[in-house]
């Protein structure tokens, strides 16, 4: 009774464990789909996004060769910058 129990322990928890990371995988993979599907459709392209608490979120979007920081939380958009599209230092600059 008992080796039988330990087989199928054996059996059964790989098993779980092949699921959940099949299931991660196919997650990332389908929200790198998604989001890259609504980054290039258009002149609006998320640069960055950074998590600060649950439910709030700093990002940073190119739009018209302006990189516009905005404050997302769960009562919508605030902008609380904006500067001109530039270049990351480490391209400009030779090492």
């Amino acid at each position: 009774m008992m080796v039988e129990y330990f087989l199928r322990l054996a059996l059964l928890l790989p098993l779980l464990a092949l699921l959940i990371w099949g299931s991660l995988k196919l997650t990332r993979y389908l929200q790198t789909r998604i989001v890259g599907a609504q980054v290039r459709s258009g002149a609006l392209e998320l640069v960055e996004t950074s998590l600060l608490a649950p439910g709030l979120k700093l990002a940073v979007v190119r739009f018209h060769d302006r990189e516009i920081l905005l404050g997302c939380s769960r009562n919508g958009f605030a902008r609380l910058g904006e500067t001109d599209s530039r270049t990351r230092p480490a391209d400009n600059e030779p090492a």
